[in-house]
């Protein structure tokens, strides 16, 4: 996959590491980064909904987005989210994140104010115009209550710059079957809600996943027994995650089991988050300390030259 043509694959969603003090952990990223190559990811993502993006400065998305790009160099894809709450917020927001390296956009529907349908497609038709950067759709009604149905998608799909859709409607297989078949070929359809229904998706007509970034190293065997038809093998694998991916939907609090997991992992140094997003609370701690002991989620060690 080169970085001009729509991502597909393992595409994870990177935690922003911030140190104990709150503030952006550049080593922390740089190793996360790092565990996401040994992982053999086929893109990152930032500023996603599992990044706090809704928490950072545009300082900070230009030091991520130039750190992560020189630890993953050139040839990468790297996707960018876009959460604007309006057409100039968001187009401000894409021109930023092309200058600084990204080559796709994750781009949300404004959501403050709820747009009608038309307004939808002309938003995502001018946030498309406004750079060269490849415009992925994402269609995420249960945090942004905008729905963006199948007839929408069939039309953005013909429009100059929108080159993938990122699916987050439940149930995703469904809406994935609906808009493969709705959409011609050149638009590309990928899975989110942490890879929830991966295989599903993938039997509907995905061709990637964008999920959290603590398990990719698990994600990306599934993914090849799937590709070389291993099916019992993948979703024997895959069964074993879902309780990690289950707790790491939690409302309120996934950010926070995102990063108790790296730092589990010994990959970020610090599980702090920052406002809105909330800590993990004694329940929540103790039964993610029962899924990684039943997993037993190795330790990751970066490889000494």
């Amino acid at each position: 996959m080169s970085p001009s043509s729509a991502p597909t694959g393992l595409i994870p969603i990177l935690a922003t590491p911030f140190t104990a003090s709150g503030e952006l952990d550049v080593p922390s990223l740089r190793s996360l980064v790092e565990f996401q190559l040994a992982a053999g990811v086929d893109g990152l993502a930032v500023f996603g909904m599992a990044s706090e993006g809704f928490a950072l400065t545009t300082q900070e998305r230009s030091v991520i987005l130039r750190e992560v790009r020189l630890v993953a160099g050139s040839g990468l894809p790297l996707v960018a989210g876009v959460n604007g709450t309006g057409t100039a917020v968001a187009i401000e927001q894409a021109r930023q994140a092309a200058a600084g390296g990204a080559d796709h956009l994750m781009v949300l529907p404004p959501f403050f104010v709820k747009p009608g349908r038309q307004q939808v497609i002309d938003f995502f038709g001018e946030v498309a115009a406004a750079t060269d950067a490849g415009v992925m759709i994402q269609d995420a009604p249960g945090v942004t209550g905008v729905t963006i149905d199948v007839a929408a998608i069939a039309t953005l799909a013909g429009a100059p710059g929108i080159t993938s859709v990122k699916v987050e409607a439940p149930p995703t297989p469904l809406k994935v079957a609906a808009v493969t078949a709705a959409v011609p070929d050149g638009l590309t359809v990928l899975g989110g809600q942490n890879a929830l229904s991966l295989i599903e998706e993938y039997d509907h007509g995905s061709v990637g996943t964008m999920p959290a970034c603590e398990f990719s190293d698990l994600l990306r065997p599934v993914l090849d027994d799937l590709a070389a038809g291993r099916r019992a093998r993948a979703r024997a694998a895959f069964a074993r995650l879902l309780p990690l991916i289950h707790i790491g939907m939690r409302p309120g609090q996934a950010w926070a089991v995102h990063k108790e997991v790296l730092c589990r992992r010994g990959i970020i140094a610090s599980g702090t988050t920052r406002l809105p997003a909330q800590q993990s609370d004694p329940l929540t701690s103790r039964a993610l300390a029962e899924i990684l002991d039943d997993i037993q989620l190795p330790a990751w060690r970066k490889e000494r030259v």
